[in-house]
């Protein structure tokens, strides 16, 4: 019980610190879904269940793709700075 006291009082302290931030990104990545499945739709001419796919998993192959990226890169400008 204490645990998930603990676990929702730091969420909401985190959401309060960044409301503005995070409500921004969240707007911002409803835009990016929708523009995606437009312009899939219309250039590609792809079904609206294909290009919802394409849509979620593309920025998430992204993501994990800069995850690694910036890891190799963190780790290649260390060795520069010792």
């Amino acid at each position: 019980m204490e645990l998930t006291t603990g676990i929702f009082k730091s969420a909401k302290n985190i959401f309060d610190n960044n409301k503005g931030s995070i409500i921004r990104t969240i707007v911002y990545t409803i835009g990016h879904f929708a523009i995606a499945i437009i312009v899939l739709m219309l250039i590609a001419d792809v079904s609206f269940i294909i290009a919802l796919t394409d849509a979620i998993v593309e920025p998430l192959a992204n993501a994990i793709w800069y995850f690694i990226l910036d890891k190799w890169w963190a780790s290649r400008t260390r060795l520069k700075v010792k």
